[in-house]
């Protein structure tokens, strides 16, 4: 992929070919694509022209079509391949007690660039259970997000996909339905989840670059995360720029800095799912 320079969402993202690979939605460390954290830091941003979120764009791009419904044919639990995308294809993990005909809330989580379902599931099992939520981590098509390399397209299909044939296996409470992630994956959650706010009520972003979704839909609940000693994805340059653009298009955002790197601290994530399962929905 070759390097390219964009002002999406306020964020100045400078792209260049995936270094290695991610570490996994909760893994300290994760390597996506690189932005130029020295460059970035001081840079002025402040006559450079921005997307704004009120603006729409007029076509279908980014919108996810299924919706939860009536349960087809009942899903077992414990952890399964999606068995939708020959080499890469994603799992889904759902406890015992979701698998029993009781609506549960889902959580549709998206891995950083470089990563995969398989390598962040191990630690997110844990949480699934603790919290008593499905969990569906499908694999970016590529190294990583469509719209990261340039548009909606190929992940958006998968991933509809994906939530189709979970809603025909489990009875998903619609009223608790969120996407999330981690890095590149939190710049895609927001981007999906803003393009989609009729479908999810709530957006977790953890350590987000930037986002570019295709227009205003809904309004879900907002979570960032971000580290102050951010090396990878400046905290400045990304989510202390985020989160007030998203706040002044009058959404709901509740905001955490802590004092780390390129990571979710366990108790972050362990507070974003909390507030998930609690916020109130308007």
């Amino acid at each position: 992929m070759g390097e390219s320079a964009t002002v999406e969402g306020g964020v100045l993202v400078t792209r260049r070919r995936v270094l290695g690979l991610g570490l996994g939605v909760l893994g300290a460390g994760a390597v996506g694509v690189v932005f130029e954290a020295g460059r970035l830091a001081g840079k002025d941003f402040s006559s450079m022209k921005v997307m704004s979120l009120l603006g729409g764009f007029g076509d279908s791009k980014g919108r996810l079509k299924s919706r939860p419904g009536r349960v087809e044919k009942a899903g077992a639990a414990g952890l399964q391949e999606l068995k939708l995308g020959g080499g890469r294809d994603g799992l889904v993990y759902v406890p015992a007690a979701c698998a029993e005909g009781r609506r549960a809330p889902l959580m549709l989580m998206l891995h950083g660039a470089g990563g995969s379902a398989s390598r962040a599931m191990p630690l997110l099992q844990k949480l699934a259970d603790e919290f008593g939520l499905i969990l569906l981590v499908p694999d970016s098509r590529g190294a990583t997000w469509d719209v990261i390399e340039g548009g909606f397209g190929p992940d958006v299909s998968f991933i509809d996909r994906a939530l189709a044939q979970t809603f025909g296996r489990y009875n998903v409470d619609a009223a608790r339905l969120a996407v999330g992630g981690f890095s590149d994956g939190a710049s895609y959650a927001l981007s999906l989840g803003l393009t989609n706010g009729d479908l999810f009520t709530h957006v977790l972003a953890f350590s987000p670059g930037f986002m570019s979704p295709a227009g205003k839909q809904g309004s879900p609940a907002l979570f960032v995360s971000h580290g102050t000693r951010d090396r990878i994805l400046p905290i400045d340059v990304c989510s202390r720029r985020i989160v007030p653009q998203v706040k002044r298009a009058g959404y709901r955002v509740e905001y955490r800095e802590f004092d780390g790197g390129h990571a979710v601290p366990p108790d972050i994530a362990r507070d974003a799912l909390d507030w998930f399962l609690k916020a109130k929905i308007e």
